[in-house]
């Protein structure tokens, strides 16, 4: 049992923006043209989603995505929000992970998550949609441990395999932070991640969803981080106009959950960036280390330097 409690400054804070589709397809300069943008812009880091087949079918495989941006432009982080890794096998994941680290090294910054959106996916790449958790989970410990570099073995219900090594070890070592809302979720952050990826939240449940994580790491058997890495996910609306703001938001947000936007208003500000940017600042205040911001705006250009005044803003006040 782990009980010492970390001592380390927290980590800075960090903001990033997503890599949409012109990021990542379409004429290879047109794209480094947009990550040059993002980076010359402060931006701290790129996100990007996966999924296999996502309602309509639309996806993108968060791993290879993840590597495409890594090459494309130097020294810009790479955020994953989050990876599907209940329907995968841990030891390529493991192979993979570690190939993006020995090229791009210290870039990589891995977000896990059961996929709680859309059942269907998770169906038909053979996985019982119930056993979506505890696949998680015993996936998350065999990664873990594949990830040391160390000879791994393991045995369950899920996953078996004896002396698998991955060489060489990430070094530094890619941070894993785990995303999800259930109970479940908020305890595999606590046992197995180095922090939380939350979404869908106010900033009072944030703060609390921090502290419980921190006293369930009393009982976690691997030490826990020097410093949590808790994140938020958030899709904005940016324009100077609320109502054109709040129009392109909803009609984005509705075109991918294929659900009405009304219940997740209360999480997904819109508006300026100032308006934003106040409304996030108090997740901040919670303990939010690192936000992965989705801008909805009326282009790509507009939406980079939208989210750039965003985390000029936080940072001047939490950095």
């Amino acid at each position: 049992m782990s009980t010492a409690v970390s001592a380390a400054a927290p980590l800075p804070l960090r903001v990033g923006t997503n890599a949409n589709n012109a990021m990542t397809t379409g004429p290879l300069a047109a794209r480094r043209a947009l990550l040059e943008r993002v980076r010359a812009a402060g931006l701290d880091h790129v996100f990007t989603a996966d999924h296999v087949s996502f309602h309509t079918g639309i996806g993108m495989d968060g791993l290879i995505q993840a590597a495409t941006l890594a090459a494309s432009v130097p020294d810009l982080a790479i955020h994953i929000g989050v990876y599907l890794l209940a329907l995968r096998h841990p030891v390529p994941v493991a192979r993979q992970i570690a190939q993006i680290a020995e090229s791009a090294p210290g870039r990589l910054h891995l977000g896990i998550g059961v996929g709680g959106e859309d059942r269907h996916e998770v169906e038909i790449c053979g996985v019982d949609p119930k056993t979506r958790g505890q696949r998680t989970n015993a996936a998350l410990e065999a990664l873990r441990g594949l990830l040391s570099g160390e000879a791994t073995s393991h045995d369950d219900a899920f996953f078996s395999f004896e002396d698998a090594k991955i060489l060489p070890a990430p070094d530094p070592a890619v941070p894993i932070v785990i995303g999800g809302r259930a109970d479940a979720a908020i305890r595999r952050a606590a046992m197995l991640g180095d922090g939380w990826l939350g979404v869908w939240c106010s900033p009072k449940r944030f703060g609390a969803v921090v502290r419980e994580i921190d006293a369930l790491a009393a009982e976690r058997s691997a030490p826990r981080p020097a410093a949590w890495d808790h994140g938020l996910q958030v899709w904005v609306g940016l324009d100077a106009d609320r109502g054109a703001a709040r129009e392109r938001l909803a009609k984005e947000m509705q075109a991918f959950y294929r659900i009405p936007f009304e219940p997740f208003e209360k999480y997904s500000p819109y508006g300026t960036p100032e308006e934003v940017a106040d409304f996030l600042a108090a997740y901040a205040e919670a303990g939010c280390r690192h936000f992965n911001v989705m801008p909805i705006a009326s282009n790509v250009e507009a939406g980079i330097e939208g989210v750039a005044e965003i985390r000029e803003r936080l940072r001047a006040t939490h950095a």
